[in-house]
């Protein structure tokens, strides 16, 4: 599908797609370098619909998966609890930006007419059944999309993230006086101590990313991806294309000791977040983690104006560090109606024990009374 017409569809502002993952360009990086094809479990099945004469109205970025890696929506429970009991729970199809846990548009309709969202919903399950897949899963949605597609046995989920908000901050420090003193007082240490040693960070956008800061990157991604997964998602070739497409929107940092890359964190630059995704280092720093991944994201978003950083999946530490609880939203259809009734069950109880979690972490913010941690 041409980039154009794939563009058109996805909400932007003065030409530029407001998201950068939904951008052409980062699926054509994805599908170019091989790391989201058949042969890695991620068939393209994108749905394309087109109007009486012609025009493309909708859109639906779908893939057939032989497996649930790089998801970040865990459903390897309900594999294997339908193959224990002699069904097939794969291939399915997965509606997502492969390797992303970043809530984004998934039914795309530049019109904002509901009956082609429906339209697309309805030909996802056609298509289950022409493949022979399980269910179908879109995964990361915005809370609209969710309210759309709770009808004809679609199945909620939800789950918590950990987001930093930017309350119009002329400064990092203007942020820390929101904090309580004791919170106020462990970054700044942490701050100080993560380049104790003479350590220094430079974060690198547009022109100025080459591909010696790539090759750096990845040796970092790759070590940290081995021990995590026992294999990388992204290869090598990945780094180069995005840098080829979307160097202005994809922010690097990178620690040095002299000379050296020693770690590095990848983010990339939406209309008013900075998404926050993979990082790696190939020695151990006290507190690195958080200054490239945590709070040079935060001094970025505050110098750019830009409101939210999200920090990716999981991760409780980063209450600690300003960052509050998100709800993030998934749908899944079911074609089986005993397997469907049984994660019924099982998500109306992950449901509130996801409430009362996001209750919990609530009262260890480290905000002061009557600070605000959100717009």
């Amino acid at each position: 599908m041409p980039a154009g017409s794939w563009n058109q569809l996805v909400p932007s502002t003065n030409g530029k797609v407001d998201n950068p993952f939904l951008d052409h360009a980062f699926f054509l990086a994805l599908e170019q370098s091989g790391c989201a094809t058949g042969h890695t479990g991620w068939q393209p099945q994108h749905i394309v619909l087109h109007d009486q004469v012609g025009r493309i109205v909708g859109l639906m970025p779908l893939f057939l998966k032989s497996h649930s890696m790089g998801e970040y929506v865990f459903d390897h429970g309900w594999a294997n609890a339908f193959e224990q009991a002699g069904g097939d729970y794969y291939p399915k199809l997965q509606c997502s930006v492969p390797f992303t846990p970043a809530t984004a548009p998934k039914l795309l309709v530049q019109s904002g007419d509901p009956e082609i969202s429906r339209a697309l919903l309805d030909t996802a399950q056609q298509l289950a059944a022409q493949r022979g897949a399980s269910s179908v899963h879109l995964t990361f949605l915005p809370s609209t999309e969710v309210e759309l597609v709770e009808h004809d046995h679609w199945l909620k989920r939800v789950d918590t993230q950990f987001h930093w908000h930017n309350n119009d901050y002329a400064s990092f420090d203007d942020f820390l006086g929101t904090l309580t003193s004791r919170k106020r007082k462990a970054i700044k240490r942490e701050r100080r101590d993560a380049l104790a040693d003479g350590l220094t960070v430079k974060c690198l956008t547009g022109s100025d990313l080459m591909e010696h800061h790539w090759d750096a990157f990845y040796d970092f991604y790759e070590d940290t991806g081995a021990r995590k997964w026992g294999r990388p998602y992204l290869n090598r070739e990945f780094f180069s294309l995005l840098n080829q497409s979307m160097a202005d929107r994809t922010l690097l940092i990178l620690a040095y000791d002299g000379e050296t890359p020693i770690a590095g964190a990848i983010n990339f630059i939406g209309k008013d977040r900075l998404y926050g995704r993979n990082w790696g280092a190939i020695r151990d720093v006290p507190f690195l983690h958080f200054e490239v991944c945590y709070y040079q994201a935060m001094d970025f978003a505050i110098a750019n104006g830009l409101k939210v950083v999200e920090a990716g999946a999981q991760g409780e530490h980063k209450l600690a560090r300003g960052y509050a609880p998100a709800t993030t939203y998934s749908a899944h259809w079911i074609a089986h109606p005993g397997l469907r009734r049984a994660v019924a069950d099982f998500l109306e109880q992950e449901r509130r024990a996801v409430s009362r979690q996001q209750d919990l972490l609530g009262q260890f913010t480290p905000f002061r009374k009557g600070e605000r941690t959100d717009q």
